[in-house]
């Protein structure tokens, strides 16, 4: 309404402006003399105003005739498009522009002013392999999702646009929840362009939520390839994904294949306690416990944490406690000074009665912000030095708001070491570890009485680490 307005108010300005000018022209006096050889010629101002405009359009038709004359040339010399090019060529200007400005709008969001415009360079062109994709994208940025598909279809059928007409299908399809046909699509767009990072990405999601990972992992090569992701990234899903392949095969009874694929996430990402994990229990059931023992070594050499910690207790699941004490120190001298080493050394301590030694390896720890796992572990120490139980019950309430660790878990889920922590003290002989063996670790297995108290202490029923 507003622009309206506002034409309307330029057009009378324009109009009145002229109508002071022609009638300051009529009521000048005097007037223009033009002389040229013997010819003069008398003219009032207003009569040169128009002959200088009648000059101008005179000399603008000279150019059209000109123009018109060279294009009949090239038509009689064989160009069949030069005369058809020539009368075309405003609309060709006026499409241009519309299609400039609707990329614009595009850019800016304006859905409404971005579709009029698309559609108008679509008119004027004639060239939809320039304004399909404006219009789809138009189209699809107003919410006229019909309207995209039609136009990304003629933008699949065209000659040199079907990469992109394909991927405006896939992100459609992916929006609307269909997988199977985004699967096809995807397929189908990553053959045509094997390096588009959007296109990879979409396959390999859509690969994995079929759990397709032998596909996927193919995909990720592409991508790795191709540089569309970070290298830590994609190692870190190719192991996850090697790892699905040895469960898959596991589950299917291929102990072979699933060792092989277990060993070759480890290697992988050796920072993944859980494929270190799995690949070191498959190989200490084929007999090599040594081999099994290194994987994990090379693991807690890149990053120490519980599940390794827990791996490497499951290669010895019977040894008693000192036994065990000496078996960790080849693993936690590969990372001497890290946090979690302090942390096993601390456990190990405990069940061994060494509450010294517990207690030096837990201060060694930054307690600015203690964990769970270390409010258990001080509780645990301060009840095996025989401290006032106001203090125990202290270091557990503490544990009760702490933040939670990987570790956090293990304690409270292991069996030797709840008497440690809640009070029953066992007899020497019953602190060796009671534990059993799973996919990934140690769990503790001790009586009701232990597992009640786990699952009252917030715990998951996770993990053990070396207890």
């Amino acid at each position: 309404m507003l622009g309206s307005v506002i034409r309307i108010s330029l057009f009378i300005a324009v109009v009145a402006a002229i109508t002071f000018g022609v009638n300051h022209l009529m009521q000048t006096p005097g007037g223009i003399s033009i002389r040229f050889g013997e010819w003069e010629f008398a003219l009032t101002p207003l009569m040169f105003v128009a002959m200088t405009l009648a000059g101008f359009l005179g000399l603008w038709l000279l150019f059209k005739v000109v123009g018109l004359a060279i294009a009949l040339l090239r038509f009689v010399m064989g160009d069949e498009t030069a005369i058809s090019r020539f009368f075309d060529r405003k609309n060709e200007r006026s499409g241009l522009r519309a299609l400039t400005q609707a990329l614009v709008a595009l850019q800016s969001g304006d859905a409404r002013r971005a579709k009029a415009k698309a559609q108008k360079a679509e008119r004027l062109l004639q060239k939809p392999e320039l304004t399909r994709l404006v219009s789809a994208q138009a189209a699809e940025l107003a919410g006229d999702r019909d309207r995209a598909r039609i136009y990304y279809k003629a933008l699949a059928d065209g000659e040199g646009t079907e990469f992109v007409g394909v991927r405006g299908l896939l992100r459609l399809a992916m929006e609307d929840g269909d997988s199977e046909k985004a699967l096809v699509l995807a397929r189908t767009a990553a053959g045509l362009n094997g390096s588009d990072a959007e296109v990879l990405d979409a396959l390999y999601t859509l690969q994995s939520r079929k759990f397709d990972w032998a596909a996927a992992r193919t995909t990720l090569a592409a991508q790795r390839r191709a540089k569309a992701l970070p290298e830590p990234e994609a190692r870190r899903r190719d192991a996850m994904l090697a790892l699905a392949q040895s469960e898959d095969a596991e589950a299917a009874g291929n102990a072979e294949a699933a060792m092989r694929f277990a060993v070759e996430a480890a290697k992988t990402d050796p920072a993944n306690p859980e494929a270190v994990g799995s690949a070191a229990r498959l190989l200490a059931a084929a007999g090599q416990a040594r081999t099994a023992a290194k994987l994990i070594t090379d693991g807690w050499k890149v990053a120490p944490s519980p599940g390794l910690a827990a791996a490497f207790a499951a290669l010895e699941p019977d040894e008693a406690p000192a036994a065990r004490r000496r078996r960790f120190e080849r693993l936690l001298e590969s990372n001497r000074d890290h946090p979690e080493g302090h942390f096993i050394r601390a456990e190990l301590a405990l069940l061994n009665r060494d509450w010294a030694e517990a207690r030096s390896q837990i201060q060694r720890i930054d307690a600015n912000e203690p964990t769970a796992r270390y409010c258990a572990i001080m509780a645990a120490i301060a009840r095996g030095e025989g401290r006032p139980e106001n203090e125990v019950r202290a270091w557990l309430a503490r544990a009760v708001g702490a933040p939670r660790d990987d570790g956090a878990d293990a304690i409270l889920a292991n069996a030797a070491m709840l008497p440690l922590i809640i009070g029953d003290d066992p007899a020497p002989h019953d602190t060796a570890p009671r534990q059993g063996t799973n996919g990934s670790g140690t769990k503790g297995s001790g009586d009701g009485a232990a597992a009640s108290t786990a699952e009252g202490n917030g715990g998951d029923a996770a993990r053990a680490t070396v207890l």
